[in-house]
């Protein structure tokens, strides 16, 4: 621990770090020597982050790492236009990073500066087979072995507005294969469906009694989401794509979904992730964030996971389909602070985020990849040539 609770703790350096295999990693450092590390990942959309971040090193360098909230509502609400992906992200990774800072000056984990921790591990679920499901038994067998009791899988490959019912019965299948070997499943709409496809999917499944489903519908449409949750009993997921409290209002106030999930790196950081978890409470709503992405995204959802009463469960992207050139545990110092034993992992102790980043290592990967095309997702085409959604 660095300095007194009292001395002010100026921010002297922001820096940002592309790494593979898509993530943008933040080092903020302080006059009194104190480094914390965030993470502003947008997938996607590397270059726009990196461009946002010029503007918050302009903003924020001199100001005092200690006042977190008062950076927050600078960066948020002193320009004329707020919110959406891109500013979010980047304020995200800001975010994080002096959490980080504060917790390493007072010597505790984040979750002790959010009121204590109220359970002892995190229940956490990782991926099956990849943006185009096809044999998924093997690799939940898999998952089962390294300790998982709970996976995620895309629900379809592209599909039309209105396409071939018989699509959708290899997703019930595959759904019923992996459930036999008695692991709980989500399955990730991924937006891809359109109503009239996205009901008779969310009926068909609906006996198999899934985790969850995610995204059954682009976040573009609330009220038929709602009308959707009406129709199953299966809880509805959604919040990657929404980017703050206000976004998630109209889901809540429509009794539209059952389960948060709200992505750290894109809602505005630890101070919204934990805003929100107060907010989804008041409506019966568990949270369980969104975190395809990297370790200090990880660290940062756990930090709130702990302190969060309606935490249901996190999503980790151990081995992840889009995790080439690097994964989950290839920048920490001490990557067993992530070890899963029986469905969970144990509640982080170290100061700040609780893990240590190689920095040395974060560098040179940077340095080599800075040089690379950003990662992009895939766009698909229909048989007609249409556009269909990824």
């Amino acid at each position: 621990m660095t300095g007194t609770p009292s001395t002010p703790n100026k921010i002297t350096k922001i820096e940002i770090f592309r790494v593979p295999p898509r993530w943008l990693f933040v080092r903020v450092e302080t006059e009194q020597g104190i480094v914390g590390w965030g993470e502003g990942t947008l997938e996607g959309h590397t270059e726009a982050i990196e461009g946002a971040f010029k503007d918050l090193t302009e903003r924020f360098v001199g100001w005092d790492a200690d006042q977190i909230q008062d950076i927050w509502q600078h960066a948020y609400r002193s320009r004329f236009y707020r919110g959406g992906p891109v500013l979010m992200s980047a304020l995200s990774g800001l975010d994080i990073a002096l959490w980080d800072i504060k917790g390493k000056k007072h010597g505790v984990p984040i979750w002790q500066l959010l009121g204590g921790k109220v359970r002892d591990r995190v229940k956490v679920y990782v991926w099956v087979g990849g943006d185009k499901p096809a044999d998924v038994l093997d690799g939940a067998a898999e998952r089962r072995a390294q300790g998982f009791t709970a996976v995620k899988m895309n629900g379809t490959d592209a599909v039309d507005w209105i396409d071939s019912p018989t699509l959708l019965q290899d997703t019930v299948s595959r759904v019923r294969d992996v459930k036999s070997l008695g692991l709980d499943v989500g399955i990730d709409f991924h937006g891809r469906l359109h109503k009239g496809m996205a009901k008779q999917l969310a009926k068909a499944l609906e006996p198999l009694r899934p985790l969850f489903i995610e995204e059954p519908l682009l976040p573009t449409q609330p009220e038929e989401i709602a009308d959707l949750a009406q129709m199953v009993s299966t809880p509805i997921a959604l919040g990657e794509r929404l980017y703050s409290r206000h976004d998630f209002r109209p889901y809540l106030e429509r009794r539209a979904i059952d389960i948060a999930q709200p992505d750290v790196a894109h809602c505005g950081g630890i101070s919204e992730l934990h805003r929100l978890a107060s907010y989804t409470e008041t409506y019966d709503v568990a949270l369980a964030p969104h975190c395809p992405l990297g370790p200090i995204a990880l660290a940062a959802c756990m930090q709130v996971d702990i302190a969060a009463p309606n935490f249901a469960i996190q999503e980790m992207s151990l081995q992840m389909h889009y995790n080439e050139g690097a994964d989950l545990l290839t920048y920490l110092v001490d990557p067993t602070v992530f070890t899963v034993k029986n469905g969970y992992v144990e509640a982080l102790q170290g100061p700040g985020l609780g893990i240590e980043i190689n920095e040395a290592l974060v560098r040179e990967a940077a340095s080599k990849h800075i040089s690379e095309k950003a990662w992009r997702n895939a766009v698909w085409k229909g048989e007609d040539g249409g556009l269909r959604e990824w």
